[in-house]
């Protein structure tokens, strides 16, 4: 799939969010999408996905097959978790009986098998977040594209959707991902295209590069504050927990790591991207987040 001189803007006389993007994927390959709250990450994704048409320039070799992630999964449905995914399943091709097997290895897999009659609006970030997944890989993609896809998971499932993209990407599909929790760097072999100010380039890492963690101990007031700078500045968070055992002036050995880095709606409403709120919650029930 290739974007060519693709250029959008919300409004006819708005400012540009993306000014010629000319950038290809190929199959087998995942990019992660970088860039700081508000460049336009999530409009690219969109583009690529299809949900949004661009104003100038056009997408080539789409496959077929797209799954779409978005950051927030519209919950605002009169369906059932059961309903809505055989009705998606139905939506993209598959007959009854293979819609509603896979609808049963997929809610069965992520969890989903006790929210299955729930309907949409009752159900929490996280598990709405899990239903996203699923109707994005009913079918098996040729594109998956992720937008947050980590954001609101418990840790079972976060762990689980590096597997969910290596399974894709196995199978020749392409896959884009956006994340600002540090989760792709599970994702070693990933490319990495920067968005700023509209225009993408893509970043280029030394072979011999490597990557300290650093292990900081901060009193639980000063968290937020802590997270929010440490990203702002460009780093990962790989983890915040609660530790009543660490020591606050203990010094720790940094230790040298190779990289690594009703209708049915698929996607939120389309809106002018805003900027992404800084999350800075800690997990302190799960005592981990990224």
């Amino acid at each position: 799939m290739r974007l060519e001189n693709v250029w959008l803007r919300y409004h006819r006389r708005g400012p540009w969010v993306l000014q010629g993007i000319d950038v290809r994927i190929g199959p087998g390959e995942v990019a992660i999408v970088l860039g700081r709250n508000g460049v336009g990450k999530s409009t690219l994704l969109q583009v690529a996905a299809g949900v949004l048409r661009p104003g100038r320039g056009r997408v080539t070799d789409r496959p077929a097959r797209v799954g779409w992630v978005p950051e927030r999964f519209p919950t605002d449905q009169p369906f059932t978790v059961a309903r809505y995914l055989t009705g998606m399943a139905r939506v993209a091709g598959l007959g009854r009986a293979a819609a509603d097997e896979a609808v049963t290895s997929w809610t069965d897999r992520l969890g989903l098998s006790a929210f299955r009659s729930v309907r949409l609006p009752e159900l929490s970030k996280g598990t709405a977040q899990k239903v996203g997944l699923a109707q994005a890989l009913l079918r098996p993609p040729g594109l998956l594209v992720l937008d947050e896809p980590w954001e609101g998971l418990d840790a079972a499932t976060r762990e689980l959707v590096p597997e969910l993209i290596a399974e894709v990407l196995a199978a020749d599909g392409s896959v884009l991902v956006s994340d600002h929790r540090g989760e792709t760097v599970r994702l070693p072999a990933a490319r990495r295209w920067l968005v700023a100010d509209g225009s993408l380039s893509e970043e280029t890492s030394s072979p011999d590069e490597t990557i300290a963690v650093v292990e900081v101990a901060v009193p639980a007031a000063r968290v937020a504050g802590t997270v929010a700078r440490v990203r702002a500045e460009g780093h990962h968070v790989l983890r915040v927990r609660s530790d009543a055992s660490t020591a606050a002036s203990q010094a720790l050995p940094v230790e040298p790591l190779r990289p690594a880095e009703p209708s049915l709606k698929m996607a939120g409403e389309v809106t002018a991207e805003q900027p992404e709120a800084a999350d800075a919650a800690v997990e302190s029930a799960a005592g981990e987040t990224r």
